[in-house]
């Protein structure tokens, strides 16, 4: 049976891309416009797994998608790491000098607003996807605008790739995650990586405490994260990854953080993309 991978954006999106890296070619697409939309096809399952992307080497992390992930209680089963590039397209015979307008995700405006500094001709519009514009002006053919997006955009839409790797910073990277409603069935032997959430009391030292626990663990943190608890004014929760060798080790700093914390929940025990 063909798995249904829900992705946020259209086909020809760096969410496209993670699926066809991950999965391969034998899967079938769910495009969601909005991460709400793409959550709602899990919990409806017409999607059995879905591709979210989490955090940017420039932008940060994603804030909201760590809370739906919380909010659902979804499961993280893996991850891919993917270096972004940013590519000026439009319908093809025209110039960068023609184009009166550019449309695309914010943070893909981003981070690419040095690049337009040059072009004060052209308005920057704001918009839900990055191949969503690209797909928009080849079905439109809209002259005068173009899209910033991944080059495998402009192979599906038949556009002409004005400027190629517009991004401020080269060394630009997104990490995605792999998440379902169902717990995961990895192996021990392929876990070495894990995300946890948990909240603290309002005591002095209390995070650090925990943090030296997972040091004395041999827990590499790579990530912590605080949100808002949205129902207790002044409080957070914490969103931590950590990677370990020995997913004994890590069994052991889970079951002290978990005694130490208060409402710890195990988001995902997965395999680390970045090695």
């Amino acid at each position: 049976m063909i798995k249904t991978v829900a992705i946020q954006g259209a086909k020809g999106s760096n969410h496209h891309k993670v699926a066809r890296d991950y999965y391969g070619e034998d899967i079938l697409l769910k495009e969601c416009l909005s991460f709400d939309t793409l959550v709602d096809s899990l919990l409806d399952k017409t999607s059995s797994q879905a591709i979210m992307a989490i955090e940017n080497t420039i932008a940060g992390s994603i804030i909201p998608n760590y809370a739906l992930i919380d909010k659902y209680n979804l499961h993280i089963c893996g991850e891919r790491y993917l270096n972004i590039h940013h590519h000026l397209m439009a319908l093809p015979n025209q110039k960068i000098e023609d184009i009166k307008e550019v449309c695309s995700h914010p943070m893909a405006l981003l981070q690419c607003k040095e690049f337009f500094k040059q072009y004060p001709h052209i308005k920057l519009v704001e918009d839900v996807d990055t191949a969503e514009v690209a797909k928009r002006i080849e079905k439109h053919q809209l002259k005068g605008v173009a899209a910033i997006a991944p080059k495998i955009a402009a192979e599906i839409f038949g556009l002409e790739i004005l400027e190629d790797d517009i991004q401020t910073m080269k060394d630009n990277s997104t990490r995605f995650v792999i998440i379902q409603t169902e717990q995961p069935n990895n192996g021990i032997d392929q876990i070495n990586k894990a995300s946890i959430k948990f909240q603290l009391d309002h005591k002095r030292g209390s995070l650090a405490a925990i943090l030296n626990v997972l040091s004395d663990c041999k827990m590499n943190l790579t990530k912590i994260q605080s949100l808002p608890v949205i129902e207790t004014p002044w409080k957070y929760a914490f969103f931590v990854d950590v990677t370990f060798d020995a997913y004994e080790d890590y069994k052991k700093a889970k079951s002290i953080v978990e005694i130490m914390a208060t409402k710890f929940k195990v988001l995902g025990e997965y395999k680390n993309a970045k090695i």
